[in-house]
């Protein structure tokens, strides 16, 4: 089986970082290796099937119930992964640094939310429209009010200077 889209993927940052919803086959982690993603964030309760069949995407699980925002040291934990990542070498992509992947179940509540906060910080958005951008990218995201307001006070956390680790 060859290299297959997993479902709702699409780039935030390109080259960077990534939505998707789980992807459940091995065609779908080759398709993410192929594209520089060399790290999985898995928000779901259950780790995705078929992972070990591509033990060059590195998979980290930030567990956050469904329907749930995640907390706020696990937005700073997946931020600084995201940098972190982002600071490594160069990626087959031609892009600097390694790309890093985000899921859940279908790639809209939690994943959206971790994807709002991540452009709140990288292009100093507000909450709102951090928000917007993400439901342009990928219909449908962040799902509940609370994943909303989890991303507002991220961003009002940022303008108060709370969270003071680079992320």
């Amino acid at each position: 089986m060859g290299a297959t889209e997993p479902p709702n993927f699409s780039w935030v940052a390109e080259g960077r970082l990534a939505g998707l919803a789980m992807p459940r086959h091995p065609g779908h982690y080759r398709f993410l290796l192929d594209h520089g993603v060399r790290h999985l964030v898995s928000l779901s309760e259950h780790p995705p099937p078929h992972h070990g069949c591509c033990p060059d995407v590195r998979l980290h699980r930030l567990r956050v119930p469904d329907f749930s925002p995640p907390t706020p040291g696990q937005i700073q934990s997946f931020l600084q992964l995201v940098e972190e990542a982002n600071a490594r070498g160069e990626c087959r992509c031609g892009v600097g640094g390694q790309a890093v992947a985000v899921h859940c179940m279908l790639g809209h509540g939690r994943t959206g939310t971790m994807l709002a906060c991540y452009l709140a910080k990288a292009r100093q958005m507000s909450g709102g429209d951090a928000i917007r951008e993400i439901r342009r990218l990928q219909p449908g995201s962040i799902e509940t009010r609370e994943q909303e307001q989890a991303v507002i006070r991220f961003c009002q956390r940022l303008r108060t200077g709370e969270d003071t680790e680079e992320a």
